[in-house]
Formats: C-alpha cells, structure tokens, sequence
C-alpha cells in the first residue's frame, strides 16, 4: 500500500466552489499533467489568492478541502467553451480559513513560498496537511 501525498491547488474561489458543487478538481485552467500527479486517496487542499480570476478581491485563504476518487482524470467541456481535464474528488465540508492565521505553523510557507504557488500545484507535507485540515473542518 501507497502512502497518500498531499497537494496544494492554486485557484480563485470562484472556481473552487464550481468543482466542488460538482465533484470534481480542476488545476492549472484544465491542464492534465498536475491531475496525473495525484493519485486516488491522496488530499488536495484549494487555496484561494483571490475570490475570481484575474481581477477578484484578495482572499489569501484554504477554501476547499477533499480526497482524490479512484478514477483517472478526463477530459469534459468548461464554462466558457474549450475543454480542460477534471478529477473526482470526494470534497469534505469544511470553513474557509486564512493562510494568515496558519503560517506560523506550516512548512511551506517558511521563506518564499510564492515561487511555490505560482506552479498552480504544489506537493505539501503530512504535517502541514494535518495543520491546514484541523483548522478547516474545525466545525
């Protein structure tokens, strides 16, 4: 057996809120290659730099939190015309949450960790996962 991995997604919460009505994760405006990184039952924690792309008030916060399905990612039709790839995630309920009030405690966030975010996702320790996912399924 496979340890699960845990991922950081990088995506306004606009967009958060679409994948998780519906199930599923989108990354990187429906790239394929960081969906292939993650693997069924690993975590994928959206964070939220702003409430919509491009021009959307700064938000900075954890806004979604879930559990890779065991289904390979495919390929559907988005929003606005196009297509883009998706992955089933099985999303928890969980409070939007702050980086601000987490960064003290977490990892990846020691030094410049906007190098990091830019990649649109990023691998994260177990323990930082464990710091992000108490604090938003705290209720």
């Amino acid at each position: 057996m496979t340890t699960a991995r845990h991922w950081v997604g990088v995506v306004s919460r606009e967009h958060v809120m679409i994948g998780v009505e519906a199930g599923f994760a989108m990354l990187n405006h429906g790239k394929l290659a960081p969906l292939k990184r993650i693997a069924p039952g690993d975590t994928l924690i959206y964070y939220s730099p702003r409430t919509s792309d491009p021009d959307g008030e700064v938000l900075k916060a954890f806004t979604a939190s879930g559990t890779a399905r065991d289904k390979a990612p495919y390929q559907a039709e988005m929003r606005m015309g196009g297509t883009g790839y998706r992955l089933d995630i099985d999303w928890q309920k969980a409070t939007e949450t702050p980086i601000a009030s987490l960064s003290e405690g977490l990892e990846f966030t020691r030094g410049n960790w906007g190098m990091l975010a830019r990649r649109g996702c990023f691998e994260i320790s177990e323990a930082d996962q464990q710091v992000i996912r108490a604090a938003m399924l705290k209720d």
